[in-house]
């Protein structure tokens, strides 16, 4: 899984939006991108592939939520049925990564930072996505 020296493009999906972010080009620091609103599976891998390719991803990582087996959710599930849309428009390696507490933990950041709940409306997704892909990008291994 060695994704160092190439940026990533990370998705979080959800019922209505999917936050997405990106790494820096050396694959180490994980960036929120912004937010697209969730219309129809096949329309979202589109516009998630195209958004892949202008930013010259070499990976893209989708979030998917597991059980306390391991087993995936049934938003897990439709991540995996979204990774696959994916994986059917790109050469780009698509990878399934857990996303457990993403949204907790983006929450958190938010609240520490001292936010308010108004002015967090609609970003939420993209650090969630930041915090996946950063999750990822430290459980990757370093080039030495």
């Amino acid at each position: 899984m060695n994704q160092r020296n190439q940026r990533i493009l990370a998705v979080d999906p959800g019922t209505k939006n999917i936050g997405l972010a990106i790494s820096d080009p050396t694959g180490t620091i994980a960036n929120p991108l912004g937010v697209i609103k969730h219309v129809q599976r096949e329309k979202d891998a589109a516009r998630i592939v195209g958004i892949a390719e202008a930013r010259q991803a070499g990976c893209i990582v989708v979030g998917q939520s597991l059980d306390e087996e391991g087993q995936p959710t049934l938003q897990g599930r439709q991540a995996r049925h979204l990774a696959e849309a994916i994986r059917a428009r790109t050469k780009i390696p698509v990878t399934l990564w857990d996303e457990y507490g993403s949204t907790k933990t983006a929450r958190k950041a938010y609240v520490a930072m001292g936010i308010k709940r108004k002015e967090r409306r609609g970003h939420l997704d993209a650090i969630a996505a930041t915090v996946i892909l950063q999750s990822y990008l430290d459980a990757a291994p370093h080039d030495t």
